[in-house]
């Protein structure tokens, strides 16, 4: 089999400049791609792997690019990933997951951030990265590294200039509670469901106290739909209950920068874990006027970045062990296992039951599954 370059996977990477100088290239960018691609499929976590793979696995990356010159070192790699352009890779990323057609329309796309913890170097801030993850499909939609003298809001506000939401809920801790990002939501014709903390002065006080006093006088007039949700697993019962009031024109007018509220929402949570028992209130801001139970489901959905996304990469990837920290290379291989594990989820909607860190090990022992893997993104003839 062979990759057909001109409108396979490698297509929408076509606009990457390489950083090398012409006269030292021993290898074309579409050989370097291509191997740690393969490589980080099959589980390799550092450039020392990565060559490895590739002087085993030279008849099989022959198969689909010469490689004349054999396999680059690690050296090689190293270098490359440290020179290459990080926006102009995120945003040849974010074009070739636009290709894959992922439904996202009315579905909840979660913004949050994780931290490579190792990837720290002298000064240098461990690398950060704000993530787009569409819950349904689990697919990462894109990445935005936190300007190290910054913080998350700086990535957020970027991130949602770009991000195709149209139709969607997106769901923010509350961190991204800010009206700026509210508003360009909204005008991109999504909606919003904020976490509430005290970063946004008196907000998150004046609609706790609302439902507080709702609770001590529940013979006002204010409606509220209310909707409970009991779960049992992992040895304890999880019972959450979601109360939402849309009559919220009090509070665009105790703070009129936040026009877009259409909703409030309060979410009890009480954990029985047999021996004791935990409790928790949250308090949320939406723009779409929604019931209780979506607006809980869409809660729990958020959630899904932290358990599918940033769980699997530490415990499928080793994220959080990863010691590449030069220059862009952090940042690089970060977009490389997002567009591993798209893949590895693309290819594994038909055998749901192995796990990502088993689909790895089994691509590289069977060249079989390897091929099928990137056969589900990469056009072969």
């Amino acid at each position: 089999m062979k990759i057909k370059i001109e409108e396979g996977f490698l297509d929408y990477f076509s606009e990457l400049e390489d950083p090398r100088v012409e006269r030292t290239r021993l290898y074309p960018i579409g050989e370097i791609l291509f191997l740690t691609l393969c490589g980080m499929l099959c589980g390799c976590e550092s450039w020392e792997d990565m060559e490895d793979f590739g002087e085993t696995k030279i008849d099989f990356l022959r198969g689909y690019f010469e490689y004349k010159n054999g396999t680059p070192s690690d050296d090689t790699l190293r270098r490359f990933f440290r020179a290459l352009d990080t926006q102009c890779f995120q945003a040849c990323f974010v074009k070739w997951v636009k290709s894959l057609e992922i439904e996202t329309k009315a579905g909840v796309i979660a913004l949050d951030g994780k931290s490579s913890r190792r990837t720290f170097d002298g000064d240098q801030k461990p690398l950060h990265v704000v993530s787009a993850f569409a819950s349904e499909s689990r697919l990462v939609l894109g990445q935005e590294k936190v300007p190290d003298k910054s913080n998350e809001i700086t990535a957020l506000k970027s991130m949602v200039e770009w991000l195709d939401m149209k139709g969607c809920m997106v769901t923010i801790d509350a961190m991204g509670c800010q009206t700026e990002i509210a508003d360009k939501i909204v005008e991109k014709e999504g909606d919003y469901l904020f976490g509430l903390k005290g970063n946004q002065g008196t907000l998150h006080d004046d609609v706790k106290l609302f439902f507080e006093s709702k609770h001590l006088n529940p013979e006002s007039k204010v409606d509220f739909e209310t909707t409970t949700k009991i779960e049992k697993g992992h040895g304890r019962i999880e019972t959450r209950t979601c109360s939402v009031c849309t009559q919220v024109d009090w509070l665009t007018k105790r703070h009129p920068r936040w026009k877009s509220i259409s909703a409030i929402v309060q979410i009890q949570s009480k954990r029985d874990l047999g021996n004791r028992v935990t409790q928790d209130t949250r308090y949320f801001i939406t723009s779409r006027a929604t019931g209780a139970k979506a607006i809980l489901s869409a809660s729990r959905s958020h959630w899904a970045i932290e358990n599918s996304l940033h769980w699997v990469l530490d415990m499928s990837f080793g994220d959080d062990q990863s010691r590449i920290r030069k220059d862009n290379a952090p940042m690089n291989m970060a977009i490389l296992k997002h567009i591993t594990l798209n893949m590895i989820r693309q290819a594994k909607s038909k055998s749901s039951r192995t796990s990502i860190r088993r689909m790895r090990k089994i691509a590289g022992w069977d060249d079989a599954i390897l091929t099928e893997i990137i056969s589900q993104n990469l056009e072969l003839i």
